[in-house]
């Protein structure tokens, strides 16, 4: 795989990185990727060779390409972080994945910020609300680890498979709902569109292996205004396994001016459940749904919102949200799913006490059903 052609270009109201992905090993057309912003972040925004170095790393090693080429010059602790990824990928997928040779000359010259600031990956979601109110409640103001920027992708899950269409109204309609939260947090909101996932959509190698590295791009294209990330963690320290966003991974995707971390990974999902409810914006205006369905912020009948809407049932917080219209579930609602894929059992194993102390037998009952076996 050859990477060239960094450029900047600038259509109306937007800011736009990008740059030529040319396949050498598999038979794929060349295909420009882009990560594009708002202008009024032009400062801080750049066609860094280093977002999409990482950006192309994951689709270029599963397409089966021997090597990356980049025209422009990398940090060599970018180069070295890299090399540990391929390897835990390598090991991770028993020599499937096996590491490619970067190809680019390594540069001595260090920009540093004048002023050190932190960023953080918003969804929507329990993970990285959590992490943005542990923020608050752990770092004063004037400390340079104190969240000043969030970022909400386009191109990640809304807009990210490209079947599925860009949907686009889905989008701005999740944006409005999440700038009531960082806008409390006193947290400027950052819309930021790539195409990056495009290279290779396939859903086993975006879960498994690949979403973390767009994050980690996406931060790589900032690095002229933060100098750190954070990430929030999808599972605790007692459920980690192979995945596209992990604290062993997440970190080698940093280079000297770019610190990324993975965070959080201390607490279960209930405990991040019980952070965001004592934060009443946030709670209220969450978004946790894969669907993107027109008329609603979470559709209350896929498997995330019916694991989220049984969680808080099990806390007794259910009926204290209007992020979903119900405030009920039933048995039947859990019984739809096969819960004992993809990880599943971790998030619904420790319900199962909590919704009988709630009086709730009925969904108690419906998981144990499942994970009889597991």
């Amino acid at each position: 795989m050859k990477v060239s052609n960094f450029n900047i270009t600038q259509d109306g109201d937007d800011i736009q990185a990008n740059a030529l992905v040319q396949f050498e090993d598999c038979d794929r057309a060349a295909k420009e990727i882009y990560i594009k912003t708002d202008k009024k972040y032009a400062d801080g925004f750049s066609a860094n060779p280093h977002a999409f170095l990482v950006g192309c790393l994951l689709p270029a090693i599963h397409l089966g390409e021997k090597r990356i080429f980049l025209t422009e010059e990398i940090c060599p602790l970018l180069k070295e972080s890299l090399e540990i990824a391929m390897a835990i990928l390598e090991h991770w997928t028993d020599g499937k994945y096996k590491p490619l040779k970067i190809e680019a000359k390594t540069s001595a010259v260090v920009r540093p910020l004048q002023a050190p600031k932190t960023g953080m990956f918003m969804t929507g979601g329990m993970d990285s609300l959590a992490a943005l109110r542990l923020n608050r409640l752990h770092y004063p103001e004037s400390h340079p680890g104190y969240i000043r920027d969030g970022f909400f992708l386009h191109g990640f899950d809304i807009g990210g498979v490209v079947e599925r269409g860009m949907k686009y109204h889905v989008f701005e309609r999740a944006k409005e709902a999440i700038i009531k939260i960082t806008d409390d947090a006193k947290v400027e909101l950052i819309p930021v569109y790539t195409n990056i996932r495009h290279l290779c959509d396939e859903r086993a190698l975006w879960l498994d292996s690949f979403f973390g590295a767009v994050l980690g791009s996406i931060a790589h294209s900032f690095s002229k205004r933060l100098n750190m990330v954070f990430i929030g963690s999808s599972y605790d320290i007692k459920n980690l396994h192979p995945c596209g966003s992990h604290p062993l991974l997440d970190p080698e995707y940093s280079s000297y001016n770019m610190r990324i971390r993975h965070r959080d990974y201390e607490l279960s999902r209930l405990a991040k459940i019980k952070i965001v409810s004592k934060w009443d914006v946030a709670f209220q205006n969450f978004r946790v749904c894969l669907a993107n369905v027109p008329d609603r912020l979470n559709c209350g009948k896929c498997e995330k919102c019916v694991r989220t809407m049984t969680e808080l049932t099990a806390l007794g917080l259910l009926h204290k949200t209007e992020a979903f219209v119900e405030d009920e579930i039933s048995p039947d609602q859990i019984s739809q799913f096969d819960i004992t894929i993809r990880v599943r059992p971790p998030f619904y194993r420790p319900m199962i006490p909590l919704l009988k102390e709630q009086g709730r037998d009925d969904l108690a009952f419906a998981i144990e059903k499942q994970l009889e076996d597991c």
